[in-house]
């Protein structure tokens, strides 16, 4: 159950984003909510591991950090387009080292994939806010398939700041 549990919101979450077009809008919102309940179903185990105290501390300050950068990719008038394939890139290039350190259980290597991940997170929320944005001014695109991509932004700019509190609470965090 807990492989299910860990695992089924990365299902989940792609099969989502690569779907959405063939998938109603109906059962893209039912798969959604499903992926949320899975994700906070896997997060509880943090709850587990770290004081309530640094989980309240880490949540302001990756709140804060998501509300920043989302409201800079949203009002720049920069094109972020490269800046998202640079951060792209460190992804691949994070995802890799931490399956890497799945087995070398490197606590520095830990560290630096937390301390890459803040800056890549925080990256990919301008650049998905730029994103959306440019979407939602397209006025070519219909009513329904404006509801799916703002389904879709929805769940990347929740991914990402999943991934940014888990970081953040990596570097932050003080453990029970």
């Amino acid at each position: 159950m807990f492989y299910v549990v860990a695992f089924a919101p990365l299902g989940l979450g792609m099969l989502i984003q690569m779907a959405y077009r063939r998938l109603s809008l109906g059962l893209l919102m039912g798969l959604f909510i499903a992926y949320a309940v899975l994700m906070g179903l896997s997060l509880g185990v943090v709850f587990l591991i770290y004081s309530g105290a640094s989980i309240a501390m880490t949540f302001l300050v990756s709140a804060g950090a998501f509300a920043g950068m989302a409201v800079l990719g949203y009002t720049t008038k920069t094109d972020l387009t490269k800046f998202g394939s640079l951060m792209y890139m460190l992804f691949i290039g994070i995802f890799i080292a931490g399956i890497v350190n799945i087995f070398m259980k490197s606590e520095m290597m830990e560290f630096i994939i937390s301390v890459i991940g803040v800056f890549v997170f925080t990256g990919l929320t301008a650049y998905y806010m730029q994103q959306l944005k440019g979407q939602a001014e397209d006025m070519d695109m219909s009513g329904i398939d404006r509801s799916k991509l703002a389904l879709i932004g929805g769940l990347q700019l929740y991914i990402l700041f999943i991934n940014l509190f888990l970081s953040l609470l990596r570097i932050l965090g003080s453990r029970e």
